[in-house]
């Protein structure tokens, strides 16, 4: 497993995180937080736990699936053989998603308003639950990047934790540098989520480009089987 592929994981990490239904998770999650502001170390600890429970949730739900997908022998050799010639579809409909070319509104929400009024009342094992669960509510661009992405990209690096822990990384890295500017500069928060929300847009769209050229090339590649060359 080389550096890039790392450093891959957390992008998609990254880009899950800023999209625009998981960020307004996090700015739910973000609202939690901001109860603490009196304190700069609660907020800072009540970031922290949050960024650990969806750290926890991805780390799980990917090495269940990986765990089940590579224990499996027939599936294995499927993959094996295989996955070349799914990924390059995968890659091409999730760049679309990200494009913004296919729509859709379907999402699994798992946090509904009475856990939140709950976690409002205190307890720092709440910060966890929401995070872990605000991470397996999925829309459709999150779910593309997890399913039809990240779980590929361990499945052809064989890895059951490491990927999946990058990737959950990620997605709380926005969180906790908000938890930072509630806890040092409050007044500076809206100012961040505009600027984030201008460069999601421009990043979504780039990523979703080289994710449809990427997927091109593996389908020609891999499916058509033509002599694709990149120079």
């Amino acid at each position: 497993m080389t550096w890039l592929t790392l450093a891959t994981a957390l992008w998609f990490g990254i880009l899950t995180s800023i999209s625009p239904c998981p960020l307004a998770t996090n700015i739910a999650a973000i609202s939690f937080v901001a109860k603490h502001t009196g304190r700069i170390h609660s907020v800072l600890l009540a970031g922290l736990l949050y960024a650990l429970g969806r750290t926890i949730a991805y780390l799980a739900l990917g090495a269940l699936i990986m765990g089940g997908l590579l224990a499996s022998g027939e599936i294995a050799l499927f993959l094996q053989r295989y996955l070349n010639q799914l990924l390059g579809p995968a890659l091409i409909l999730v760049g679309m998603l990200l494009l913004g070319l296919l729509r859709s509104t379907a999402s699994v929400h798992l946090v509904g308003s009475g856990i939140q009024q709950r976690a409002e009342k205190g307890g720092w094992l709440w910060p966890i639950l929401l995070g872990m669960l605000f991470a397996l509510s999925f829309c459709p661009v999150s779910a593309g990047l997890f399913f039809g992405v990240l779980i590929p990209l361990s499945t052809a690096n064989q890895s059951i934790v490491i990927l999946p822990l990058i990737y959950g990384i990620g997605t709380a890295a926005p969180v906790i540098i908000f938890a930072l500017l509630i806890a040092f500069a409050s007044q500076q928060l809206g100012h961040a989520f505009d600027v984030l929300s201008h460069i999601e847009r421009w990043v979504r769209r780039a990523t979703g480009l080289i994710f449809i050229l990427a997927g091109l090339y593996y389908s020609l590649l891999y499916v058509y089987e033509l002599p694709v060359k990149l120079w």
